[in-house]
């Protein structure tokens, strides 16, 4: 099972696109769970993450959160703003998963 995280400004563009990628999961058998949030709400949350994801509109954050959080054993990655703003979730878990 993986834990996929996406941090966005108020976390409300990204439950678009969690659910276009448990659609995703769903559909090619990939076992994952998958939550949005703010990026505010990250370090209070208490869930696993193996791979967080930044939206586009907090990429400033990104050398920032990568810092902090990829020496702890999470994987950190930039959503591509096309496949964002597109809600592309295949390929935003493709990436997830092969980060």
């Amino acid at each position: 099972m993986k834990y996929v995280t996406l941090l966005c400004a108020m976390g409300m563009s990204t439950s678009l696109l969690v659910n276009k990628m448990k659609d995703a999961a769903k559909k090619s058998g990939e076992e994952v769970t998958i939550v949005a949030m703010a990026k505010d709400a990250f370090d209070a949350y208490n869930g696993e993450t193996d791979v967080l994801l930044i939206g586009p509109q907090i990429r400033h954050m990104y050398d920032e959160l990568k810092e902090k959080y990829e020496p702890k054993g999470i994987k950190v990655g930039l959503i591509n703003s096309m496949d964002y703003g597109m809600m592309n979730g295949q390929k935003v878990l493709d990436f997830a998963l092969n980060l």
